[in-house]
């Protein structure tokens, strides 16, 4: 079943740049979409995956590593998890 959120983080382009190399160019198992756009606040991310559990796996083996170390350098701390909004998706038709 297809799994979508969306959420706000409080990070400026240049270290979502920095978490994304450090990712590597490999395309997540079971990623459809990520979107990334300002807000006044920060980025917000919109993500659709073949699962939800495809999306725990990426998040906890790629995702987090790379986030808890660049992102604590960039704001001096380590802040909360952001509140994800789930998407009750109906379609993704991507190019």
């Amino acid at each position: 079943m297809t799994y979508a959120f969306t959420f706000e983080v409080p990070i400026d382009p240049a270290t979502y740049a920095r978490i994304r190399e450090g990712l590597g160019p490999e395309k997540p198992q079971g990623l459809v979409a990520h979107l990334v756009h300002r807000t006044p606040n920060g980025l917000r991310y919109t993500d659709v995956w073949e699962s939800q559990a495809d999306w725990k796996r990426f998040a906890e083996e790629r995702l987090h590593p790379v986030v808890d170390q660049v992102v604590t350098e960039a704001l001096g701390f380590r802040p909360p998890e952001p509140v994800a909004e789930r998407l009750d998706m109906i379609d993704a038709w991507i190019g």
